[in-house]
């Protein structure tokens, strides 16, 4: 049996950043003091003309963004996504949002997959944050085909977007001909019949293995990926719910404000139904491996395969 390839969508990120600047020379990537991190030095290396190494100054970096696309310039600003959705929050909302510029916030190192590097860099926050700014995309890519769609898909967009990558290595699971990104469109990963899982980011192949976990059990679990939090795809979310009438949430996020209270508005307005959301209840990260922190908290297939069963129940 073939070794599952795995990678991690901060890499997937700054190598299409480098494939759109050979395209684009009004793509200009930004950083703050990162680059290594982020993977924006691969652009850095490739485009050294169009890459700013804004220092340990995130509010800036936003501002100097603004900036560039005031004058026509296509600027990815990036950083952890603790410092790009938290410290920099007045200035993407204020110089980005409210004018409705054409920035896009390339955040990585978000959830608790960042493992080591503890509670105050683990951003569990970011989607609630980001998608309560009037006009602003907000996307959570599940793998590396899809995270890469999601950085050209950012580029022809008009307008602020906030792509959310992650540290860990995750599992491609999208490498298929058939595969087709647009944003606010999610799709169904694989069918079932007693209850719908909607995931987003690592979390989707995450939800595969609790499906297949459950299988064992007789439970015929549907999973559905939706990768763009905002516009969410309404339309699918309710035809998907109503097919199961059992919906389940799961995100590397907290549940408050992220995207599971994003699936139930809408369908506490559309098609009101139970809901579980699996994420983080409420409480900080912590320091640690990161495979080991998504198992503590019930983030791997079996502990969503457990919630889920208790959910049933």
């Amino acid at each position: 049996m073939s070794e599952i390839k795995k990678i991690a969508t901060r890499q997937s990120y700054g190598e299409e950043l480098v494939e759109l600047g050979k395209e684009h020379k009004d793509l200009v990537v930004l950083d703050a003091d990162l680059a290594e991190a982020t993977k924006t030095a691969i652009f850095k290396k490739a485009f050294p003309d169009r890459h700013i190494d804004c220092g340990i100054q995130e509010a800036d970096m936003v501002g100097i963004a603004a900036g560039l696309a005031s004058c026509g310039k296509v600027p990815f600003c990036s950083t952890f996504a603790m410092f790009a959705a938290g410290r920099a929050y007045e200035q993407v909302r204020n110089s980005v949002g409210y004018p409705h510029l054409n920035v896009k916030i390339g955040a990585t190192h978000a959830g608790i997959s960042v493992g080591e590097d503890g509670a105050t860099h683990q951003c569990l926050e970011d989607i609630a944050l980001m998608r309560v700014i009037p006009g602003m995309v907000v996307i959570n890519p599940a793998d590396d085909v899809e995270a890469r769609a999601a950085v050209r898909a950012a580029y022809q967009y008009e307008g602020p977007v906030y792509l959310r990558f992650g540290r860990l290595a995750v599992p491609v699971i999208n490498d298929r001909p058939d595969y087709h990104f647009e944003i606010g469109k999610g799709y169904v990963v694989a069918e079932g019949s007693d209850v719908t899982i909607f995931a987003t980011g690592l979390e989707v192949d995450a939800a595969m293995t609790a499906r297949e976990i459950l299988s064992r059990d007789g439970i015929d679990a549907e999973v559905v990926n939706i990768h763009t939090i905002k516009p969410i795809d309404k339309d699918l979310i309710v035809k998907e719910a109503e097919k199961t009438g059992r919906v389940v949430t799961v995100e590397e996020h907290s549940v408050i404000g992220g995207f599971g209270s994003a699936v139930c508005e809408v369908l506490s307005e559309n098609s009101p139904l139970p809901v579980k959301r699996i994420g983080v209840y409420d409480t900080f990260g912590e320091s640690g491996p990161a495979v080991e922190l998504l198992h503590k908290y019930r983030l791997d297939g079996e502990g969503i395969a457990k919630q889920v069963r208790t959910y049933l129940k």
